[in-house]
Order: structure tokens, then C-alpha cells, then sequence
């Protein structure tokens, strides 16, 4: 474990690096020892200067939870972030491109929840239970660290991902809020139109089966650190798509059928 001030000294880092727009070199390569409980810990120290700064925990997200995902980034299991209020977009909204460094959109549900839910033992049923409903969402993520190394090309690890709060950057809800029970959540899906082209496509099941286990999974994760995951939170399940680059001038559409629709365009 590194000692705490390092977490600490590199929270500033991403915080600097957000603020400047200017991307940060990988926490792995500048210190080989980091540990995926140190990635955490600075992702901790992120959120707490964020929060410092007046913005407010609306929920969480999970990423990785697709196998492809999952193989090519070489782990076995999914990762987490924090959503904060200011990374709210809205539906049908114009963006600024030159908010972000290099913005790309995931296609995903998220589970808003109406009852506290809380691991070790938490089920995919107790999610059910426990959700007031699910929404068709698009995660924006972003890279405050390089995606690769500016010298060597190597692409940047798990670890650097996690500590830069599992690349989360915004979040749009849409479409048609639906009961956690009233479809099959692991046929529902999505196709992701980039300037009026299919760009990408999916269904829930790509989600570790089923949307819902990602869930399962965060609440059973933070539990050992005494944390749970609460009502009103938003919790995004993770994509089912490959992420797609956005640009100033690019118009998205997300058709979920008879879920809806979500519309953003980056000016």
C-alpha cells in the first residue's frame, strides 16, 4: 500500500488535470507497487476534494462488466466510480465539447433505488427488490490519465482506470422509466446512432447476464468498508456497448424501442 499522502498528492493530480484539460501520465508506470486498493483509496481522496469543492454523491457506477471489456483491460472482475451531481446531462440537451478531454458514450440502464441495499450476501432478487425502477441512461466517460503512455504507447491499466473514478465523466437518463420486474432486462436493448449512422448496438445480457448482477455485485464489494447503497441513488449497471468517441459537431441518439429515446448534441 502506498503511504496516504501519495493518495492524497494524486487526487490533486486528477483534480489539475480535469480543471486544465491537460491528461495526466499513468499512476501505474510512475509508481509500479499501486495496488488496486491504492487506485481506490486515490478514487476516495477524489471524491472527497470534489465534494470539498460543493458537489453532491448521486450514486455510483460500474464498469467493465462486459467479457470483451473485461479481457481486453486483463481482469476478472468489474470496477466502480462515484456519480456527483455535476456530471448530470440533460436529455435532449446541447453539450460543449470542450468541456471533457476525450469523450466517448456507453450505452447502459440505470437502477434507481427505492430501498437501501446493502452486501455481503446480496442477490440479483434482493436488486429487484430493492430498485424503484430502471431508466435508459448513457454514461459519458472521459480520461483525466492518459489513455496511453505519451513515450511508449502502452495503454493505461486497470488501476490508473479505477483511480480516475472508473472514467466517469456525465450521465444522461431518458426514455421511458419501467418496474425492475415488468420486462426481461437481459433482452432489452439499444442502438446507439452517432450523426444519424448505427454506430453500435447491444442488449442487456452483455452485462454480466444480466444488468441487475452488476448491482449484486457493487453492494457486495463495498460492504466489507461498511458502505451501502442507498434510496434515491442512482446506480449505473454498466454498458453493453463499445464506448464511441464524440466530437464538436456530433449529434447522438440512443432507440431503446419501447423504452425510448435518449438525444444529445455536442456543440
Amino acid at each position: 500500500m502506498l503511504d496516504p499522502s501519495l493518495h492524497v498528492k494524486l487526487a490533486l493530480e486528477l483534480q489539475h488535470a480535469e480543471a486544465t484539460r491537460i491528461q495526466v501520465e499513468h499512476f501505474s508506470k510512475r509508481y509500479p507497487t499501486l495496488s488496486v486498493e491504492d487506485s481506490y483509496m486515490i478514487q476516495r481522496e477524489w471524491i472527497r476534494l470534489q465534494r470539498e469543492a460543493g458537489r453532491q454523491v448521486i450514486g455510483r457506477k460500474i464498469g467493465l462488466t462486459s467479457r470483451p471489456m473485461q479481457i481486453a483491460a486483463q481482469i476478472t472482475e468489474p470496477d466502480h466510480g462515484v456519480l456527483l451531481d455535476s456530471m448530470v446531462l440533460r436529455d435532449g440537451s446541447e453539450v460543449e465539447a470542450s468541456r471533457f478531454i476525450v469523450p466517448r458514450f456507453e450505452v447502459e440502464f440505470a437502477f434507481v433505488l427505492g430501498k437501501r441495499l446493502q452486501g455481503p450476501a446480496a442477490t440479483l432478487f434482493d436488486v429487484l427488490r430493492a430498485t424503484d425502477y430502471v431508466v435508459p441512461a448513457l454514461e459519458l466517460i472521459d480520461a483525466r490519465i492518459e489513455q496511453f503512455d505519451r513515450n511508449t504507447k502502452a495503454p493505461r491499466t486497470v488501476r490508473d482506470t479505477i483511480a480516475d473514478n472508473a472514467a466517469n465523466a456525465g450521465i444522461v437518463l431518458g426514455g421511458r422509466p419501467v418496474k425492475p420486474d415488468a420486462i426481461d432486462w437481459r433482452w432489452a436493448g439499444a442502438l446507439l446512432f452517432k450523426n444519424g449512422v448505427i454506430e453500435e448496438s447491444g442488449l442487456g445480457a452483455a452485462v454480466l447476464n444480466h444488468p441487475g448482477n452488476g448491482i449484486a455485485w457493487l453492494a457486495n464489494k463495498i460492504a466489507p468498508y461498511g458502505e451501502a447503497l442507498q434510496p434515491g441513488e442512482i446506480v449505473l449497471g454498466g454498458s453493453f456497448t463499445r464506448p464511441v468517441a464524440c466530437a464538436t459537431g456530433d449529434t447522438f441518439h440512443a432507440d431503446y424501442g419501447q423504452l425510448g429515446s435518449i438525444s444529445v448534441k455536442f456543440i
